[in-house]
């Protein structure tokens, strides 16, 4: 996930370049996939967009990639700590999301995000790669998928395919909860491959 000193938006930058060029994708290919702006595209891979989370999502799914393939997951050994005061904050329509850690093991990935659904607001995704997991610390979570809707409470548990449209709301003031993306680890960019484009050869 994106390490100490560096933005989400310095890391979605090189790495968003870095997905589309290993894809093959002109910016103009990227935008329609994503209905995202091509100016909007250009000044994101310049460093000088501005990453809501609604836009990182919309290019996991035109990209096909793990959230953590652009915004730089980190392998971390031994005792792993993270403040949430370090960690710079995701913002959407309803959501405040902290990336926190990802995790590689057996064939998956998981990336770990402290989610916040803002006091009487709503989150809603067109879908994007993986499976969802949600598990509700406080508050009264409603969450709509694929056109069925659950009520989650404290310590109550969601999963889904996270390609199916859904959406968050919080119920009844601020819901605080634990968002888990897991995704199959064939589902990555390849970027250990010295060919792939966009990726500097040793001579």
């Amino acid at each position: 996930m994106v390490a100490p000193g560096e933005s989400v938006r310095d890391m979605l930058a090189a790495n968003l370049r870095r997905a589309r060029l290993e894809l093959g994708l002109s910016l103009s290919e990227l935008s329609r996939r994503s209905k995202i702006g091509k100016a909007t595209l250009s000044q994101l891979e310049a460093g000088a967009g501005n990453p809501t989370i609604e836009t990182v999502f919309s290019l996991s799914r035109a990209l096909e990639v793990p959230i953590s393939d652009l915004l730089d997951q980190r392998r971390a050994t031994g005792l792993t700590v993270v403040r949430a005061a370090d960690v710079e904050v995701l913002r959407g329509e309803g959501v405040d999301l902290r990336p926190l850690r990802g995790l590689e093991a057996g064939g998956a990935i998981v990336e770990v995000y402290d989610q916040q659904v803002r006091a009487g607001s709503r989150q809603d995704s067109l879908g994007h790669v993986g499976t969802e997991h949600t598990v509700v610390q406080d508050g009264r979570l409603g969450v709509r998928v694929d056109g069925r809707e659950v009520e989650l409470g404290p310590g109550d548990y969601v999963g889904f395919d996270a390609l199916l449209p859904h959406s968050y709301i919080a119920l009844d003031g601020l819901v605080r909860s634990v968002l888990l993306l897991q995704y199959r680890s064939d589902q990555r960019l390849d970027s250990s491959d010295p060919h792939a484009p966009g990726v500097p050869q040793v001579p």
